[in-house]
């Protein structure tokens, strides 16, 4: 039998699950090219390509370009993102939040209702601070905006805010009939369909002296490290025991085996540098379109991604968003009465709120080292690329996005073939680490 990718084709259900979200990806990036009404694209490309290393770069990044000709993607998936945090918040400390989250798939869908209106009411208001923004720009005496004034800002906050409410209708179709996550893989489509031009720029700026041959030497190496460093950490796990008895029942025995419980270092992937950026663009993008506002101009210095106050606050958020969203997704209480319930037991740990404490303890130290391997990989690239002049894309934040995302999804893949009797996308084996 031959295995591999060949095999993917060979499951038609996985084949059209893969081909739909292409699909929907194509419609996302043929979204990014349509401006919004009453811009002038061009001169709107024009004006930003004079912010390069600001925010906005970063923030662009994520839109997918969408930024850039201010199209009617031009948010993003980052408002819907943000939302996702405050509603996530408010079920750890507003009891009836909390009480909607243990009712189930109820629960559930009520909390998503929340979360697209409070998506659709941040959109409205960044939609309306880069609107009024961008009627201030001018390139050369132009003004980016054909027709200023009320109309223009109400018709750029329903076409931005539709589009984003579009993305995350996108996404949702994505994660459900599609491969993977679809917010996460809107946020790589972005990033991957500008890579080719990031690099060609890279070697551009090499070419014509702008950065030294040592730096883009120094450039090749950071991301070759950085990328070794996320494949791995991101399929490192910490193996905890556990141990069945032996029941006997009639004349048969079961039970017995050992077994163990997979904890990444990384628990809760790319997440937390998604959550901090979507915390920290939002107030700082909507003050770079106000550059003559004393108040606007002194927090847009001060949230310069080379900036002594962005990376600590980036850090900050990283860890704060690593421990929270590990909280988030693993309960060591309902997994140690989940083995205490089948009778499984950790050798040498007492069932029940023993075994809890054990697990809360081996996920916290997991935890430290995954923010402080997130903060590393997110920060220091950061300033290599302010030292060298190299695009945002080359960043640990993007390739950390890339890579992670593309394990998740190649792990999904890989599923569905081991499930039909398949081997895994990789000759060598399944991907380790990654369930």
């Amino acid at each position: 039998m031959n295995y591999g990718f060949g095999n993917i084709t060979k499951v038609p259900e996985l084949w059209n699950r893969i081909l739909f979200t292409l699909a929907m990806l194509l419609v996302y990036r043929l979204g990014i090219h349509i401006p919004t009404p009453g811009i002038d694209s061009a001169i709107m490309k024009e004006w930003f390509d004079q912010q390069q290393g600001t925010l906005l770069g970063m923030f662009d990044m994520f839109s997918g370009g969408g930024l850039r000709g201010l199209s009617i993607f031009a948010l993003g998936v980052m408002p819907y993102i943000s939302a996702s945090i405050i509603v996530q918040l408010l079920c750890m400390i507003y009891p009836p939040f909390e009480q909607l989250q243990k009712e189930g798939a109820a629960g559930k869908h009520k909390l998503t209702v929340y979360t697209r209106y409070l998506t659709v009411f941040l959109c409205l208001i960044q939609s309306y601070f880069m609107a009024f923004g961008v009627e201030q720009m001018t390139v050369a005496g132009q003004s980016v905006v054909l027709m200023p004034g009320w109309a223009f800002r109400f018709v750029a906050m329903t076409t931005m805010t539709t589009g984003t409410c579009f993305l995350m209708w996108l996404g949702e179709q994505i994660t459900e009939r599609g491969i993977g996550n679809g917010i996460s893989l809107i946020i790589f489509a972005g990033i991957v369909a500008r890579l080719p031009l990031a690099i060609f720029n890279t070697f551009r700026l090499a070419r014509t002296g702008e950065m030294s041959i040592i730096a883009l030497i120094l450039v090749l190496l950071a991301v070759g490290v950085v990328v070794a460093g996320i494949v791995y950490f991101e399929t490192s796990q910490r193996r905890v025991p556990i141990q069945y008895p032996k029941q006997i029942r009639g004349r048969k025995v079961y039970g017995g085996q050992s077994t163990h419980l997979p904890l990444k270092i990384n628990i809760s992937g790319v997440i937390p540098p998604i959550f901090a950026s979507s915390i920290i663009v939002f107030p700082a993008t909507i003050a770079q379109f106000f550059p003559d506002v004393g108040v606007m101009k002194t927090l847009a210095n001060a949230f310069s991604p080379t900036g002594i106050w962005y990376n600590v606050i980036y850090i900050v958020a990283i860890v704060f968003f690593t421990y929270f969203y590990t909280a988030v997704i693993f309960n060591p209480l309902d997994v140690a009465e989940n083995l205490k319930k089948n009778g499984g037991y950790i050798p040498g740990i007492r069932p029940g709120k023993a075994t809890a404490e054990y697990l809360d303890r081996v996920l916290s130290r997991l935890t430290f080292i995954g923010a402080i391997y997130l903060s590393v990989v997110c920060v220091l690239p950061m300033i290599l690329i302010s030292w060298t002049n190299a695009p945002f894309y080359f960043g640990g934040t993007s390739l950390l996005i890339v890579i992670g995302v593309s394990l998740d999804t190649m792990s999904q893949i890989e599923s569905h073939l081991i499930s039909r009797q398949y081997d895994g996308l990789l000759k060598s084996g399944r991907i380790r680490g990654r369930r």
